[in-house]
């Protein structure tokens, strides 16, 4: 979403490698029904046609165009082809469709996300829908500015960093809080062209992403800006979790990770919050409700995970929630989410008695297909 500091890190990577290409959608046109397509150099432009959209949706459009483009590039013998997203397009949907097409032609040769330090908190607290920003991919996108931009951020394990007037010290502290694992590259660096052909494998991406193993920040505390690691055994009470919503998915800038609910133990729920919007969604069963012959069919870094996390009674059942934010309130986060686990009158009761507390979550997970 950072298109300047964007644009700035595809200039230098044209500049830096002979004969390399930018391939770019520009959704903008979408709602009149086509998505323009452009190539250009180090030169500048060379080409730009319309392509029509695919199911009313302009990212359906760029996936069905961009690996016959990048291939037709392939075949003529480009060294590197740089897909360069439009604003609110996520990398992992186009990273996927490009490995899944990789072979002698294709390599997926890494993914980078450009940032400018002083927009990190500006995008990531905009709760705005895309479609009130101009930037929706289709008449039924429902993503706000804020979660958009945190999956560009967080999904990317290289970020080329614009140098900014305006950037200060607490920027740069929550740019390194939200995703500590990055490699930090200035755009016109040429370790940024060396990492472009670093390597990039999509399935270790996708695990770490995914809830149930996610490589959450760790505690710190730098520059105003802290990060809360809250992590229990005991299982939710979902009626006071869900009248607490509010007050927690409001209480960070960002907030993610994964939790337990006393009337639903067997399943694993994802905790995803940024610019005050909370998506609540079920991502699968715990291992510890799964047969063990199931175990066979889960990735390792899944069994990896849930083995650092396991408890004698409850297996990988647990509370493991991360809260990133300048001026957080540590104490008060951890004294409301506490509030809301099981006093020991109803943990005692067992998962027979928990199965009878209200269900509180059915609103927002029962009607989720």
């Amino acid at each position: 979403m950072h298109a300047d500091a964007r644009k700035e890190t595809v200039e230098h990577l044209l500049r830096a490698v002979p004969g390399s290409i930018a391939l770019h959608h520009d959704l903008t046109s979408a709602p009149g029904g086509t998505v323009l397509r452009t190539l250009r150099d180090s030169g500048g432009a060379i080409s730009a046609d319309e392509t029509p959209l695919v199911n009313d949706c302009a990212c359906c459009a760029l996936r069905e165009d961009l690996v016959p483009e990048l291939e037709r590039l392939a075949a003529g013998g480009l060294t590197l082809a740089v897909v360069e997203l439009w604003d609110s397009v996520e990398p992992r949907a186009m990273a996927e469709v490009v490995a899944a097409h990789a072979g002698d032609a294709l390599e997926l040769t890494n993914v980078i996300t450009a940032v400018d330090p002083a927009l990190v908190l500006p995008c990531l607290g905009n709760g705005d829908d895309l479609s009130e920003a101009g930037l929706s991919a289709a008449a039924t996108d429902r993503r706000t500015v804020g979660d958009t931009w945190a999956r560009q951020l967080e999904y990317a394990p290289v970020l080329a960093i614009a140098d900014s007037e305006e950037a200060d010290d607490e920027d740069r502290a929550l740019l390194a809080q939200l995703h500590p694992t990055a490699r930090q590259v200035p755009t016109g660096s040429s370790e940024l062209t060396r990492l472009a052909f670093a390597g990039f494998d999509v399935e270790s991406a996708a695990a770490a992403q995914h809830p149930a193993c996610a490589l959450l920040p760790q505690d710190a505390d730098e520059a105003g800006v802290t990060t809360l690691v809250w992590r229990r055994r005991r299982p939710f009470h979902p009626e006071r979790l869900y009248a607490a919503l509010e007050d927690l998915c409001c209480a960070a800038a960002r907030s993610r990770g994964r939790f337990w609910l006393a009337d639903r133990p067997d399943t694993l729920l994802a905790w995803d919050a940024a610019g005050g919007a909370l998506c609540v969604e079920s991502a699968g069963p715990w291992l510890a409700s799964l047969p063990d012959a199931a175990w066979d069919l889960v990735p390792a870094m899944r069994q990896a995970a849930a083995a650092l996390d396991w408890h004698p009674e409850h297996g990988d059942c647990c509370q493991h929630l991360v809260f990133t934010s300048p001026g957080l309130d540590r104490d008060g986060i951890e004294q409301l989410l506490d509030s809301c686990l099981l006093t020991e009158a109803e943990y005692t009761a067992g998962r027979e008695g928990w199965k009878q507390l209200p269900a509180a979550f059915g609103p927002l997970l029962d009607s989720v297909a």
